[in-house]
């Protein structure tokens, strides 16, 4: 990132989330955005950069995103925050990982439940909360200066997949063409999984929710 926060990537679990470690460069307070697994890694990451973990945040609620809350907790005290619509996947979260053959550490519940407008604070950073449903009822966007964090909402060239419990295809493109698509086109997308890209690309080029692609 630039001088309004420092920002580290810890690829974690068979599903390989982008866990986002983001700090205030003056008070050396990190955010950390998905922990989905390995949680010692991600202290790891922090302890390199001589952060201190002040809040840890949920995107949504699947289980390969909320996989090392437990143990992030655990070892920071840092308070855990998420959307309250995804509270139901959050405690179904290690059942949803049977499923698919894998294991996860059950969550605490969160400390704080956050809502579409909320200003998150981390040192001098400040991170607007946008709700965006669709892939989970309680997805949210983090909107941190120039830089965005949709979870699993928005990918390079692809969007959230919908056809999970509580998943609405149509809800999801009207998000983001209502409250992504409105942001400058330099803004930089940090997505849930794959590599980076912009608003600028994606309004575009993305084949799923470009301008003209109909619901």
């Amino acid at each position: 990132m630039n001088d309004q926060g420092l920002l580290t990537t810890v690829v974690v679990g068979p599903l390989q989330v982008n866990c986002y470690l983001l700090a205030c460069p003056q008070t050396r307070l990190a955010l950390v955005i998905d922990p989905g697994d390995e949680g010692e890694r991600i202290l790891a990451a922090a302890r390199a950069n001589d952060w201190r973990i002040d809040k840890i945040v949920n995107t949504h609620g699947h289980f390969d995103h909320v996989g090392a809350n437990r143990t992030l907790v655990a070892a920071t005290g840092a308070p855990l925050l998420m959307h309250a619509a995804d509270l139901p996947l959050l405690e179904r979260a290690q059942a949803h990982a049977r499923g698919y053959g894998l294991d996860s550490e059950g969550s605490p519940p969160p400390d704080q439940l956050l809502a579409d407008g909320d200003e998150i604070a981390c040192g001098s950073l400040r991170c607007r909360v946008i709700h965006l449903p669709g892939h989970s009822p309680g997805g949210i966007a983090l909107l941190c200066g120039g830089h965005l964090f949709p979870g699993d909402v928005l990918f390079a060239g692809s969007v959230g997949r919908t056809d999970l419990p509580g998943g609405d295809h149509r809800q999801l493109i009207e998000g983001i063409r209502s409250k992504l698509w409105v942001l400058p086109g330099e803004t930089i997308v940090h997505p849930g999984h794959g590599p980076d890209t912009t608003i600028a690309r994606e309004m575009r080029s993305n084949p799923y929710a470009g301008v003209g692609v109909p619901v």
